[in-house]
């Protein structure tokens, strides 16, 4: 399960990064700030969380819990910033209001990844 989890977390990176540049080039003027500045959030979130992902889905087994953490990461930071980019790219507001589903996701990942660490380090897993 680590792999495909790991081949995610690249893919969901690489797209972070062309929607970075796409947002960089082709946005600045386009939109306005404050919506130039959601996009920015979006990205920002995708890739912090990209890299997240990758790094619980390479510990594998060796900690507790951490392919649900990845999963739950990936998962959150898909909802979070693809709710922001629908919401960029259509201006319907009610879009904003899901993105805290993904940060709770994602808040829910951070946790799995703690509590599975500290439950392989104190079993000495």
């Amino acid at each position: 399960m680590a792999r495909p989890l790991l081949a995610l977390s690249a893919l969901w990176g690489a797209a972070g990064v062309a929607l970075g540049a796409f947002g960089a080039h082709a946005l600045d003027g386009l939109l306005r700030p404050e919506r130039l500045a959601t996009f920015e959030t979006a990205v920002q979130y995708h890739l912090i969380h990209a890299l997240a992902a990758g790094l619980a889905a390479s510990l594998g087994t060796r900690v507790r819990g951490a392919p649900l953490a990845a999963t739950l990461l990936l998962a959150g930071s898909a909802v979070f910033a693809g709710s922001l980019y629908a919401l960029v790219a259509t201006d319907i507001g009610a879009f904003g209001a899901v993105a805290p589903v993904g940060g709770t996701a994602m808040i829910a990942g951070w946790l799995a990844l703690a509590w599975g660490a500290w439950r392989s380090h104190a079993t000495g897993a």
